[in-house]
């Protein structure tokens, strides 16, 4: 797996020329990993090229060019990257009304721990949430969530052998699950080892 570095970053504006230029191949890389789970849940499976691109953007928008900032948004956004054992996240809960939102968000309290994905013939495996910091109190869950499903090597080896996965949640008030795409599956497999 790639490591993302101070000196393996662009300057701002060798970014600037790069992002005019391939701007719709890096938005359909993440459109490609990114996962529907019902109206309302979006998962954005991240790698290298996601995270890397998030660094940059970051470095961008806020026009950071000093060395502590460029390591502050590694250190901040680096451990989003797979390890070979895992898939990583960023999990999106979208209600566009304001007044919908905070009354599902009270109502869903706990989503982000009862996300799964089963690959065909193991074991469901439920998602290890917000390792950076917690981010639900007792009157709402965030928005936004930060997951990692751990594989076993059998799971991994039959993802990577072309079994099904099925990317689900149980939370009461929210039970869906949709099959991952075969085109989206395939990218997620290469994250593996």
């Amino acid at each position: 797996m790639a490591t993302i570095t101070p000196d393996t970053l662009m300057t701002l504006e060798a970014y600037a020329k790069y992002r005019k230029a391939h701007k719709p191949e890096i938005i359909a890389h993440r459109r490609l990993r990114s996962v529907s789970l019902g109206e309302h849940v979006l998962l954005q499976f991240e790698d290298e090229q996601t995270v890397r691109y998030q660094i940059q953007e970051m470095l961008r928008i806020e026009k950071i060019f000093e060395e502590d900032g460029i390591q502050a948004e590694i250190d901040a956004y680096a451990p989003l990257i797979p390890d070979g054992t895992n898939w990583k996240a960023t999990m999106l809960l979208e209600y566009p009304d304001p007044n919908e939102r905070k009354r599902e968000l009270a109502r869903l309290i706990g989503v982000e721990d009862r996300m799964f994905v089963e690959v065909e013939g193991h074991e469901r495996v439920y998602a290890i949430a917000d390792e950076d910091l917690e981010r639900e109190n007792a009157e709402k869950t965030s928005s936004v969530h930060f997951v990692r499903f751990e594989l076993t090597a059998a799971a991994r080896d039959a993802v990577r052998a072309g079994a099904s996965v099925k990317l689900g949640c149980d939370h009461k008030h929210y039970p869906a699950h949709v099959h991952i795409a075969p085109e989206t599956l395939a990218s997620l497999a290469g994250d593996l080892r």
